[in-house]
Order: structure tokens, then C-alpha cells, then sequence
């Protein structure tokens, strides 16, 4: 599990009058786009997590994903087709980590890649001996540090469903955790957040995890979670907002620092 956590606030990076022309530049595009509330309710009316906030809450979503479309490239590729009803799902799904830590957290990737089904990755690494393994393998999605993030649309549409499963929430999640140096399931932190006590209650899930995996007993997420700490953060994202309820019940220190971090909490009053 991480051992090691950079704080930081980025929240306000950014501020200046640079991001006063953009956020201006921004709305004179905004104010062009004809979005209905038809179309907002077809992209994104039947996904559980967008009908647990409020109505002000959504059309934050709503402005939020616009100006991830204006800022982003979502690129369809070897045959994918991407209608706009798509568009704002997706942009919709991504804003939701970032609807109260703000866009610029994605500041470091640009590109969206859209594939209709699985793609094929490879990826080569030396191991200890120094042998070099190379590897090919079907994914539904993948994120650099840098960019490009890339998606499955297939799992796209099979996102949202209530089985806590979303592909775009787990993907943006590493982009999240890979801002503090690598995707190690240890994300920059707030400022009062106890770097700390998130190692620890990190660690005492992933055991907790391992142990009913292990046993065959109910898992409160996805046994994904398991391949590396990277995964546990990212499974643990998704789960945090598609099924908060068995995550609370079964982590509630792991719940709380994922609250902390997110700046959100859908349980709240619950």
C-alpha cells in the first residue's frame, strides 16, 4: 500500500487573470450551445449517482461538463461513434469526482480516446533480474499521467448501472491519484487531511479485502480492487459514488477520507 502523500490545495490553482479570459472566453462559448433539459435528461436522468443531488447541484454538473467538452478532446477512434447524448453522459460521469475540487484537477490530461469495445494495450517492464516482460491485454480503460486517458464505450454504456461499476469514475480516479508523482492509491491531499490515518485505514481495507476474497465471503467492492493500491483508489472511487451505502457500512474511516478528499458526501443526513 502507498507510504508516502504530498500535501496540497490545488483548488485555487490557476487563479489570475488568465483564468479570468478563459472562464470568460468560456462563457461566450456557453452561451452559443443549445442544450435542452430534454437532452440532459437523456444523457443523464436514468444514472442513480446524478439523481442523488439537488437540482442545483445538477446543473452544476451540467455547466461543468460543458466546459470539460470545450476544454477536452474526445476522440472516437477505429470506427467508435460518439453522438452528443454520449458526449454529455461521458462529461457528465467525469465531472462528478471534480464537481467541488474543480476542472483544474484534470488540468494534466487533454484527450479523451474513445474505442466501441475493449482495446488492445501493451505495455513492456523489467523485472527484478532484469528480464523484460511484454504484455498484451484487452482493457476498458487506461490512463497516463500525461494523457491520453482512454475508454471503452461498451463499458461506458454499462456504467451507472447500480452495481457500482463505472469505467469513467475509475479511470479519472487514477488521472486524480497520478497528480502526487504516480499512480500509487495515495492522491495529493487537502490541506487538514491526516496523511496518516489514510495510509493506515487504506491498509486495514485492503486486508479486510483480501481476507473475505480469500474466505469467499461477500465483497463490499469489486475484488479489482485487489491487483494493485492504484486499483484499490480507483475501485474505491467508483464505488464511492455509485454504492456509498455497503462502502460506509463495511469502511467507515475509508468512506470518511474518500468524503474528505472528494469534498462530498452523498450519505450526508442519511
Amino acid at each position: 500500500m502507498p507510504k508516502h502523500h504530498r500535501r496540497t490545495d490545488i483548488s485555487k490553482t490557476g487563479s489570475g487573470w488568465w483564468q479570468r479570459l478563459r472562464h470568460w472566453r468560456e462563457d461566450r462559448r456557453l452561451r452559443r450551445l443549445d442544450i435542452t433539459a430534454g437532452q440532459w435528461q437523456q444523457a443523464l436522468g436514468n444514472w442513480g449517482v446524478y439523481q442523488r443531488y439537488t437540482p442545483a447541484q445538477q446543473r452544476r454538473i451540467h455547466e461543468l461538463a460543458l466546459r470539460l467538452l470545450l476544454r477536452k478532446h474526445l476522440v472516437p477512434v477505429n470506427g467508435a461513434e460518439l453522438d452528443d447524448i454520449l458526449r454529455l453522459r461521458i462529461a457528465g460521469m467525469a465531472v462528478v469526482p471534480v464537481l467541488e475540487l474543480g476542472l483544474d484537477w484534470y488540468d494534466r490530461w487533454q484527450t479523451l480516446i474513445l474505442y466501441e469495445g475493449p482495446f488492445v494495450a501493451e505495455h513492456s517492464w523489467e523485472d527484478e533480474f532484469g528480464i523484460v516482460h511484454h504484455e498484451v491485454s484487452e482493457r476498458s480503460g487506461e490512463a497516463w499521467e500525461r494523457g491520453p486517458v482512454v475508454l471503452s464505450l461498451e463499458d461506458v454504456r454499462h456504467s451507472g448501472r447500480g452495481d457500482g461499476y463505472n469505467v469513467v469514475i475509475h479511470e479519472l480516479a487514477h488521472t486524480l491519484d497520478m497528480r502526487d508523482a504516480s499512480a500509487n492509491g495515495a492522491p495529493p491531499l487537502h490541506p487538514g487531511m491526516d496523511a496518516r490515518a489514510w495510509q493506515q485505514d487504506m491498509q486495514d481495507a485492503w486486508d479486510d479485502l483480501a481476507q473475505r476474497a480469500e474466505l469467499g465471503q461477500p465483497l463490499p467492492v469489486d475484488e479489482y480492487a485487489l491487483e494493485d493500491p492504484a486499483e484499490f483508489f480507483a475501485v474505491l472511487s467508483e464505488t464511492f459514488f455509485e454504492r456509498p451505502e455497503p462502502l460506509r457500512e463495511a469502511w467507515p474511516k475509508v468512506y470518511g477520507h474518500l468524503a474528505g478528499f472528494y469534498r462530498q458526501d452523498l450519505l450526508l443526513g442519511e
